[in-house]
């Protein structure tokens, strides 16, 4: 649940990962104004909050590096870091102006996030949230915040990106080596569970299963037998267990399936938990994927190329239509590099 801040805002964008303002301590924050957009102030509370959690983050991601290096880094990420609090409160802004609302996409946001923690309720959630020393309106607020800029980013400046069939192929040819696979089997189970059972009852189970498997080599459909014996967590999906690579399966089991052709089935096989046979499904062999198959996923990442200089030249635009103040002994970076971005 943690808010990356190591790289620019503009990456968050272009990567339309959600960047926002802190979340907003339990605490009471210090009143001093470091900078103003538009009349409203970022505070120091504010900008000590992201330089905490800018720190945090730098050694979250280079947890071998020693202190001096993480510093280096923090150091030098740390210039940007008021820029990237000016920008987001003009893009908080600006879709305050265009009258987009994303209270129905936080509150599904919200959910999702419960469910990834195994949480029952969001109040669970909320208590999470506030034992590692955040508000609850906080944390809203930067998930809010984050929809908001990605949608204005959507709207303003996504929407006029042109992505044509010849960069296509030509970006394709560049990365064959992206798009190849590997080869791969596709599985479904049928087992059933030896945990607790006496030796007598693992000869039976055993037994059990070999009848099922030869029913299944006489006819009968591999899914409904899953579904009505299978005692595994798949059994309710006719026992489809996905697609997998080499390596990613025991080497029993791997050793077994990927010798086997379309629609055969293994031997049964003895787990530590259960009595099983599989059937593959398929067996993919090792390819590179055509273009017509990625051609989506070609374009979002020449988009997301595109898309850095175009958010950056929208946010220099965004910069000459608003009242920025800075106070001394603060640096806004972009008036280094864009001295017309802002006044």
């Amino acid at each position: 649940m943690k808010n990356r801040r190591a790289i620019s805002f503009v990456a968050f964008l272009t990567l339309l990962v959600f960047a926002s303002g802190p979340a907003q301590s339990q605490t009471k924050p210090t009143a001093e104004i470091v900078a103003s957009v538009n009349n409203e102030p970022i505070t120091l509370a504010d900008y000590q909050k992201s330089e905490q959690q800018l720190r945090d983050e730098v050694a979250s991601d280079c947890k071998a590096c020693p202190p001096e290096k993480i510093e280096a880094q923090f150091k030098e990420q740390q210039k940007d870091l008021l820029r990237g609090m000016i920008d987001q409160a003009l893009m908080v802004q600006r879709a305050k102006d265009m009258g987009i609302k994303v209270e129905s996409e936080l509150n599904k946001r919200l959910d999702e996030i419960r469910q990834q923690n195994g949480l029952a309720t969001l109040e669970d959630l909320q208590k999470g949230v506030e034992a590692n020393g955040l508000s609850w309106d906080g944390y809203k607020a930067t998930l809010r915040n984050g929809m908001l800029q990605k949608e204005v980013v959507k709207r303003e400046v996504g929407s006029h990106l042109d992505v044509t069939t010849d960069e296509v192929k030509q970006y394709y040819q560049q990365h064959l080596n992206d798009f190849a696979l590997p080869e791969r089997v596709m599985l479904s189970e049928i087992s059933l569970s030896t945990e607790g059972k006496t030796d007598a009852e693992l000869a039976a189970v055993k037994s059990k299963v070999e009848g099922l498997r030869s029913s299944v080599l006489n006819g009968d459909d591999f899914v409904q037998v899953a579904m009505r014996y299978s005692q595994g967590s798949t059994a309710k999906d006719g026992g489809s267990l996905g697609t997998f690579k080499q390596g990613d399966l025991p080497p029993q089991i791997e050793a077994a399936v990927f010798k086997l052709g379309p629609g055969q089935l293994t031997d049964v096989i003895q787990t530590r938990s259960s009595f099983e046979f599989l059937k593959v499904d398929d067996h993919l062999p090792a390819e590179v994927q055509p273009v017509e198959k990625v051609d989506i996923q070609i374009r979002n990442s020449i988009s997301a190329v595109k898309l850095a200089p175009r958010i950056r030249q929208y946010l220099a635009e965004l910069r000459e239509q608003s009242n920025i103040t800075v106070k001394p002994g603060y640096t806004d970076t972009a008036l280094l590099t864009a001295p017309s971005a802002a006044n």
